[in-house]
């Protein structure tokens, strides 16, 4: 028994063997978990005030905007300027609108009298645009924080960090929103003391990060021209197995996404307030976080492609169920599998952006990933609260389950490259596409 732990055991943990990799993991674990419990004090303070589903899908629609302006050039920034850097600064933005939402909450009778949210969304603008230029910038350094052949073990721990923030962060959020406070504090009662919380996540993070010391991969030759600034893009575009991978996560997770309803399931479905609001969002990240332990024990090994179209199928089954249950327990459960689900295509999916990319195009290649991840999720967030009004909750969550599995059998289809993934390697990824699409290098 003890020789079989042993086996396994050093391989899980590769990544951690580097020193910046476990600065850099345990800032994400801060940071995310600040920011999941801001999200639902967010959620629940503009749902309180306006009881308006589409006011609901405005805060993912504030949050999306200024990636989609921003997004092609923060990718050629990540390419061209320290990394490190650009994280310090854009998180050090989102200090400063942390600080703008909890003056808002504790002016709260002044700055959202008469029902008015639009200074939230103002603020959410801001915070958009940090994520615009992070987003990219923290992924294409990640392979600066491993050796090559620690990668895929990294994406795994990377994605078992934020799904672990994640599964913390919502009910840490709940919990501190329904949180008595006296005296002094009371006025920090409700959402002010969770966006506290999330100042002091923000400032661990930064420091952490400040102590990274890897040197960081820059193209320093290419200006900042129309032809740099899209060669993320058409790199893509002429990659079908990442044009393939992106688009599934995009289509499927936009359509299957209920995260922006669950306050109106929380409340009018399901009458469980702030603190099943914070265990519904907690769910996903439970699911994610048992299936990535799995799979740092036992890694994926073949048949890739097959397997995350099969895991997409099933978020889309899932986000069906959930969107029909009364019952807080039935989708408690429902939550869990679309977050497991989940999980194995983040890590699949991750893992091909990076491996199939070359190492100076990483930060615009990455920023268009992150560009259709802000549409799956935030503008997916304002799709549901749009179609939330028209049709309801319910038949919203119902119709985008059905949506996301009838976009994997057309990715499925459409996409050959991405059902012959076999193994998770640099070379088995280019071979794969090279057989099936034109991938020719892009200046």
């Amino acid at each position: 028994m003890a020789e079989g732990v042993s086996r396994w055991l050093p391989a899980a943990g590769d990544a951690f063997q580097s020193r910046d990799f476990r600065l850099y993991q345990i800032a994400r674990l801060m940071v995310i978990i600040g920011a999941e419990a801001q999200a639902i004090a967010v959620a629940w303070q503009v749902y309180a005030i306006t009881n308006s589903a589409l006011d609901l899908g405005y805060t993912g629609l504030a949050l999306f905007l200024p990636g989609l302006f921003l997004m092609l050039a923060a990718g050629h920034a990540a390419d061209r300027y320290d990394r490190r850097k650009i994280i310090l600064a854009c998180y050090g933005l989102q200090m400063l609108c942390t600080v703008a939402l909890l003056g808002l909450s504790l002016s709260g009778e002044t700055a959202l009298r008469g029902g008015r949210v639009w200074p939230i969304y103002v603020v959410l603008l801001g915070i958009g645009m940090g994520r615009a230029f992070s987003g990219p910038a923290a992924t294409a350094m990640l392979p600066s924080l491993v050796p090559e052949e620690h990668f895929v073990n990294a994406v795994t721990w990377s994605a078992t960090v934020y799904r672990t923030a994640n599964m913390t962060g919502p009910a840490l959020g709940g919990l501190l929103f329904t949180l008595p406070l006296t005296g002094f504090l009371a006025r920090f009662n409700g959402a002010a003391i969770v966006y506290a919380f999330t100042l002091v996540m923000l400032a661990g993070f930064i420091v952490l990060v400040a102590m990274i010391r890897a040197p960081m991969v820059r193209d320093t030759k290419k200006a900042f021209t129309f032809k740099t600034v899209l060669a993320g893009l058409e790199y893509v575009w002429r990659t079908k197995l990442l044009l393939g991978s992106i688009s599934l996560d995009l289509f499927a997770v936009m359509l299957g996404g209920a995260t922006a309803l669950l306050p109106i399931f929380a409340k009018d479905v399901l009458h469980s307030g702030p603190q099943g609001l914070g265990l519904l969002r907690a769910m996903p990240s439970v699911g994610a976080l048992a299936v990535s332990l799995m799979m740092l024990v036992k890694p994926i090994k073949r048949r890739a492609g097959w397997l995350m179209l099969i895991c997409v199928a099933i978020f889309g089954v899932s986000t069906v169920v959930f969107g029909l249950s009364k019952s807080l327990v039935l989708s408690a459960i429902a939550l869990i599998i679309v977050g497991g689900s989940d999980m194995v295509s983040v890590v699949i999916r991750g893992s091909m952006l990076q491996l199939a990319t070359p190492p100076e195009m990483r930060g615009r290649v990455s920023a268009v990933n992150w560009l259709f991840i802000g549409a799956s999720n935030e503008f997916g967030e304002f799709e549901s609260g749009v179609t939330a009004q028209w049709w309801g909750a319910i038949p919203a969550v119902v119709i985008g389950g059905i949506g996301s599995i009838l976009v994997t059998a057309g990715a499925a289809a459409f996409f050959p490259s991405l059902r012959g993934v076999d193994t998770l390697t640099a070379d088995e990824l280019l071979q794969a596409d090279r057989e099936l699409s034109v991938a020719e290098p892009v200046d």
